[in-house]
């Protein structure tokens, strides 16, 4: 039986809102504040795994990912998919950052994609096999968080709404909506809500079907509140620009993702408000730019202007102090 630990992602099926540099700012936050963090490369671009380490270092691992010396997700689930065996038990890597540490990704997510489409059409026919390829990565990181004691697992996903990320959403305990403050942020999230909530009632009759002793995904991925980020400021402003729009995403958070969860079950939504502001993340430039050449959080960025760090720091630390705050909140009996 795995330790409880809390897993999450920041989850928005469009492309360009900053998950990535968000997940390993808001882990090392967490990691600072002492918890074990687990960050998951769950995205076949693999760039949660370019981030800490070089393209050489990179590259090597996916040469190596199907063989004895692998240690990318992918050569922990390969076994699974091919049905050849269980999930294959693999290292995660240090970071930077102490307590926060990294299982690498890999391309061949992309097959492995392919492949989840088929097992949720066989969860449905009630096959094992369909159930256990659709969990590989719940049974993969229950596996870690039973041998290394993590507090919190981050899964990096794709900017998209297919089989992969569903898996992953299902598994999760909660999951964080990063927003950017512009039109195409807005029309997105009319679509999020719905297609969430379609994943949880499918699962829900994939988990009436399956058969008894069948490990099943948890199911119930909790809305934990959302981050407007990347927009810019005058003075200690948000632009007007931003402004605008962030107004408008405040109003579609409410009526197409927290209004249609809550329909489905209201403990889907984790706020007793009506829609959670987490923190806001303003446009960092070129400290983000070296945050990633160097492998480290913006606050650690070797050169880097001293009040900018000061601001990127304070910004994620109120993330984490919040989702700490409102983890223990719906955990609490």
């Amino acid at each position: 039986m795995a330790k409880s630990a809390t897993k999450l992602t920041l989850y928005n099926h469009k492309g360009g809102v900053g998950k990535t540099t968000l997940t390993v700012n808001v882990g090392a936050s967490l990691a600072s504040m002492g918890k074990r963090v687990l960050l998951v490369d769950s995205d076949p671009q693999c760039n949660l795994t370019s981030y800490f380490f070089p393209d050489e270092f990179v590259n090597e691992l996916l040469d190596n990912s199907e063989t004895d010396r692998g240690r990318t997700v992918w050569t922990a689930i390969k076994p699974v998919m091919d049905g050849t065996g269980e999930v294959r038990a693999i290292e995660p890597y240090d970071s930077a950052v102490n307590r926060l540490y990294l299982l690498p990704g890999d391309i061949r997510l992309s097959e492995f994609e392919q492949a989840l489409g088929d097992s949720w059409t066989d969860c449905f026919k009630r096959k094992i096999s369909g159930l256990r390829t659709t969990a590989s990565f719940s049974l993969l990181v229950n596996q870690l968080i039973e041998q290394h004691n993590y507090d919190f697992v981050m899964y990096d996903t794709g900017p998209n709404i297919g089989p992969l990320n569903r898996s992953l959403l299902l598994d999760c305990d909660f999951f964080i909506t990063p927003v950017a403050c512009d039109l195409f942020s807005v029309r997105a999230l009319a679509t999020l809500g719905q297609t969430l909530k379609q994943w949880i009632l499918d699962w829900r009759t994939i988990s009436t079907l399956a058969p008894d002793g069948a490990f099943l995904l948890n199911g119930q991925p909790k809305f934990l509140g959302y981050i407007p980020q990347r927009f810019k400021v005058y003075g200690q402003a948000m632009a007007h620009t931003p402004s605008y729009y962030l107004k408008k995403v405040k109003k579609q958070i409410y009526s197409d993702l927290v209004s249609v969860l809550k329909e489905v079950d209201p403990s889907l939504v984790v706020s007793p408000r009506s829609a959670t502001l987490l923190g806001q993340v303003k446009e960092f430039g070129t400290l983000v730019q070296n945050a990633q050449l160097q492998g480290v959080p913006l606050s650690e960025v070797q050169g880097g202007a001293p009040d900018q760090k000061e601001q990127a720091l304070s910004a994620f630390d109120e993330i984490a102090d919040n989702i700490i705050e409102l983890t223990q909140l719906a955990n609490s009996p």
